[in-house]
């Protein structure tokens, strides 16, 4: 396949991708500050969670925020499509440089 329509190919398939999110979800469990609370029995401590944190970076500073028990499921498929997304960023961006090598830059 010609560099050209394998840039047409890769550029279709970022627009069918759909939302994406960047960075990593992590799970936590926290400990609370009342006193007898079930989080600090001393036998059978019961911590407090989960709860869902997704931390990430965007134009170099770093961010986070909590996602709510209901959304995880859907978070959780757009960081995997972001990863999917970087995947064809790159190979479409290995598309280009090809065709320019093939065809120069009056056919991109």
């Amino acid at each position: 396949m010609n560099s050209q329509k394998k840039a047409a190919q890769l550029k279709q398939k970022l627009l069918n991708l759909g939302p994406v999110l960047p960075g990593s979800i992590s799970e936590q469990w926290n400990v609370c500050g009342t006193s007898g609370c079930k989080c600090k029995d001393t036998e059978n401590p019961k911590k407090h969670g989960p709860y869902y944190q997704l931390s990430f970076s965007v134009g170099g500073r770093s961010s986070s925020m909590f996602i709510r028990k209901a959304d995880i499921t859907e978070a959780r498929k757009r960081v995997k499509r972001y990863q999917e997304f970087k995947k064809l960023s790159k190979e479409l961006i290995q598309a280009y440089v090809d065709s320019i090598r093939e065809n120069g830059f009056g056919r991109t």
